[in-house]
């Protein structure tokens, strides 16, 4: 059965970040491209290793373009029950796995390398380390918070069994409810390969000037947990909204106490995640003498970021 109302759960910033995450994909591309093209003209190994390198991160952004833009197409698809607000976080999630994958791979080639060093040309390897870096920083400046820092929730309370109303909350929400995990992990990817740029370049240099051989695979290994530390952050904050769990206890605590006020007694409350700044609710309310629905709906019109609102009355 097709719900009577939209389900409309997407982030405010949503095609701005669909937008946003189109262009980095094409300027990735466009140097992963160029890289192992050079590689093959010119006979560089090490162009050819770090253009599909970039490939890596090329997949992990078109993921997340490609989330935006499924979210959008199917904001009226009805088999969606709450909406489509959580293929950001469905595509966070798998980016971050990816993340930890990549780190795994750097972790391992570091400690081959410390076991068995290798010799290292710098005249190539510095200049593609710098190009990395440079790419980098420009993709984390096109896919960086340009906005105000918070998102517009739209609540409607719909009462089962007892009439149907909508109000609208203008409260601006922070945190775990309004974060965009999708932009989150695709920053991340390309904030990580920065850092490990930064750190590669600091390994070369000391193994360059100081002949410090050992310095460039120990960078390389900082850099891997460095990583590893955001991709866990990653996983446990995606898979908190997939699994449902209650994502800002202070938004449940408040309902609670809003429905409480007159003696009524909240006998079953469900608070939960349904896109950036998008909070859902389900709640029973029991008492001698309960307020009306209307009543109830207009109390928690304040409350920041609830979306959607399902009030059952239990009789006294």
């Amino acid at each position: 059965m097709e719900n009577p109302h939209n389900h409309v759960f997407l982030g405010s910033r949503h095609a701005e970040h669909e937008r946003r995450s189109w262009i980095v994909v094409g300027l990735c591309l466009a140097v992963m491209i160029a890289e192992i093209a050079g590689g093959a003209l010119f006979g560089s190994i090490a162009l050819i290793a770090d253009g599909l390198h970039m490939a890596t991160h090329v997949g992990a952004l078109l993921l997340a373009a490609l989330a935006y833009r499924i979210a959008r197409r199917h904001l009226a698809d009805p088999r969606f029950a709450f909406g489509t607000g959580k293929f950001g976080d469905l595509a966070g999630f798998a980016s971050a796995i990816a993340l930890a994958l990549i780190a795994a791979l750097i972790a391992w080639e570091a400690l081959s390398r410390l076991a068995r060093p290798v010799p290292i040309d710098f005249a190539a390897a510095l200049p593609i380390a710098t190009l990395g870096l440079v790419v980098n920083l420009a993709s984390a400046l096109l896919l960086g918070d340009h906005g105000h820092g918070h998102e517009h929730g739209h609540g409607h309370g719909h009462g089962h069994g007892h009439g149907h109303g909508h109000d609208h909350d203008h409260g601006h929400d922070h945190g775990a409810v309004s974060e965009d995990n999708n932009m989150r992990a695709a920053r991340a990817h390309v904030l990580a390969d920065a850092a490990v740029s930064i750190l590669v370049l600091i390994g070369l240099g000391g193994a360059r000037f100081l002949g410090w051989a050992w310095l460039d695979p120990v960078m390389a290994l900082i850099g891997a947990a460095v990583i590893v530390s955001w991709s866990v952050t990653l996983i446990r904050a995606s898979g908190a909204v997939l699994l449902d769990m209650t994502p800002d206890p202070e938004a449940a605590t408040e309902i609670r106490e809003v429905l409480e006020r007159d003696g009524a007694r909240v006998s079953d409350l469900h608070v939960w995640r349904v896109g950036p700044g998008h909070l859902c609710a389900v709640v029973s309310i029991g008492g001698a003498a309960p307020e009306s629905l209307d009543e109830y709906r207009r109390r928690l019109g304040a409350v920041a970021g609830l979306s959607h609102l399902t009030i059952e009355i239990e009789p006294a």
